[in-house]
């Protein structure tokens, strides 16, 4: 006889019709939490302000899954009365660049660091509470986990931990105040002691808290003695169509270009390659896919690259995949600061995937270099290191000539979903 199903509670703010990465690692652990002996009952807000929507991935969503949802107040609803384009960049991640920022740019960010703390979600907190206390205790749940960022989702959990007998796992898809967009905040002094106080209590009342990388487990252990599981983010089976390679050498660029992440080596690399070979500016094309923030667009024009520039916007993520596979490289760029070294893309995973090489860029002892580099599918370069990147994108080039441009990885079936949900639901047993 099947065992009975253990009844698991997911408080997660992203989730379809959003778009984005931060929707997909909680559908996808939904998706096969089942298939380990957990029914997921996943709490939602019913109005949220979602910078991304995506409604292609409300078909990914079981019939069968329970869905709460309950009326969430958003300060952003408010702010784009004002800008609506610069509070949805903001909400989104997309900061402009400190020397670029108008009044509005620097009063909208020190009202989201220093008024909603620690961040634009906390009016939630409170209502979403005594809804799931009720729920809790009618329906016998036990086990409750948070997603954050936003980080509000967490207080939701540390403030339900106090009240109710139940095991809670923190989930940190990024760090909380070491992540790189945390010093653009115009943060006050007592504002920061906040953040970092709340950090704390988050971090030492859960049961155990799951990251998504070495990094920010290391930093987590410096504040916490309590548990901590790396489970990182990974890829799905999607859908096969047939793979038709881009007859240019296309480099792609998949998901939100900050203007922090702006690779200016990249760009000066290309601009020496278009003169020095001169059949290079035939085949040449730069593709963009998701929001670009306007510093990195005028970079590309500086370095005189605009009419290799294939600017294609946000697309679905079905959409995303395919240029994933169709490109004849792929980009991996993060910022480079000490902050950025535990952020490893969820594209990341979709890329190695896809049969085509990454070139990833990116602050030194990056956490996703050591994933590139052990799975044999891309070079990773510190943003220092242009010969190696421009002997590595000449090599590319000639293979694509040759026609016999393509990735072999190694080991990437430990990275899928279903594997990775596995880990997970390891943890949960472990608790009951």
């Amino acid at each position: 006889m099947k065992p009975e199903l253990k009844k698991i509670l997911i408080i997660t703010y992203y989730w379809p019709p959003a778009g984005g990465p931060g929707v997909q690692r909680w559908l996808k652990f939904v998706k096969y939490l089942p298939d380990f002996d957990i029914e997921p009952i996943v709490y939602i807000p019913e109005n949220p302000t979602y910078p991304i929507i995506d409604g292609n991935l409300e078909k990914e969503v079981a019939d069968n899954v329970i869905i709460l949802k309950n009326k969430i107040f958003e300060p952003y609803q408010l702010a784009s009365v004002f800008s609506k384009n610069k509070t949805k960049k903001i909400s989104s991640g997309i900061i402009p660049n400190k020397k670029k920022q108008t009044f509005l740019d620097k009063a909208l960010l020190w009202i989201r660091g220093n008024l909603f703390i620690p961040d634009a979600r906390v009016f939630w907190v409170k209502p979403s509470v005594a809804y799931l206390e009720k729920y809790i205790i009618e329906n016998n749940i036990d086990t409750i986990i948070t997603s954050g960022p936003p980080h509000s989702l967490h207080l939701i959990g540390l403030v339900l931990k106090q009240k109710i007998k139940l095991t809670w796992f923190a989930d940190f898809r990024d760090p909380w105040t070491t992540i790189g967009y945390h010093k653009s905040l115009c943060l006050s002094v007592r504002a920061e002691r906040k953040h970092k106080a709340l950090e704390y209590r988050v971090l030492n009342t859960a049961d155990r808290v799951i990251v998504t990388s070495k990094t920010t487990k290391t930093e987590f252990k410096e504040i916490t003695g309590k548990p901590i599981s790396v489970i990182t983010n990974g890829y799905d089976n999607e859908p096969g169509t047939e793979v038709v390679l881009d007859s240019k050498f296309s480099l792609a660029h998949i998901g939100s270009f900050l203007s922090e992440r702006n690779p200016v080596v990249l760009w000066g690399t290309l601009a020496e390659l278009i003169l020095e070979i001169p059949e290079f500016k035939s085949h040449l094309e730069l593709k963009l896919i998701g929001a670009v923030s306007q510093e990195v667009l005028d970079t590309i024009s500086q370095y005189n690259l605009d009419s290799y520039l294939n600017n294609i916007g946000y697309v679905s993520h079905s959409e995303a995949v395919a240029h994933q596979r169709n490109s004849q490289v792929l980009l991996l760029i993060e910022i480079n600061s000490e902050e950025t070294k535990s952020i490893i893309p969820g594209k990341l995973f979709e890329y190695m995937v896809s049969n085509r090489p990454i070139i990833a860029i990116g602050p030194k002892d990056s956490d996703f270099a050591e994933i590139i580099t052990g799975t044999n599918t891309g070079v990773f370069f510190e943003y220092n290191e242009k010969e190696k990147l421009k002997n590595t994108i000449i090599s590319y080039y000639n293979q694509f000539l040759e026609g016999k441009l393509q990735s072999y990885g190694v080991g990437l079936q430990k990275y899928s979903r279903k594997n990775l949900t596995k880990e997970l639901a390891q943890l949960i047993h472990s608790k009951s």
